[in-house]
């Protein structure tokens, strides 16, 4: 009879690792994946959208308008020297501004 009952309890002690185990794949899965597709889909539509004129801001903190567009890289002017001319990649943009109309 207790080798029924001690079978019993292995048997639900590994159904309760089971549980655990598909408890904490499940908060991982909503707090860190999950939102992290989220980020990049919106950081893919924001460079999608990308236009001659826009005001970026680049991940080193650099502020400057784009007047040139490739498939990966972007032409950027800084400041008001119109000689201050760089080329990057579209990946080194942190935001967007798109010009106002008037």
């Amino acid at each position: 009879m207790s080798n029924v009952l001690s079978a019993g309890g292995a048997a639900g002690g590994m159904g309760l690792l089971i549980l655990y185990v598909v408890v904490i794949g499940a908060a991982m899965y909503f707090f860190a994946i999950r939102p992290q597709k989220k980020e990049q889909k919106r950081l893919n539509a924001m460079l999608s959208d990308l236009a001659v004129g826009d005001s970026i801001v680049t991940t080193g903190g650099f502020y400057g308008v784009i007047i040139d567009i490739t498939d990966e890289d972007v032409i950027v002017e800084f400041g008001s020297n119109k000689n201050c001319r760089i080329p990057m990649r579209k990946a080194a943009i942190a935001e967007v501004e798109k010009p106002e109309a008037e």
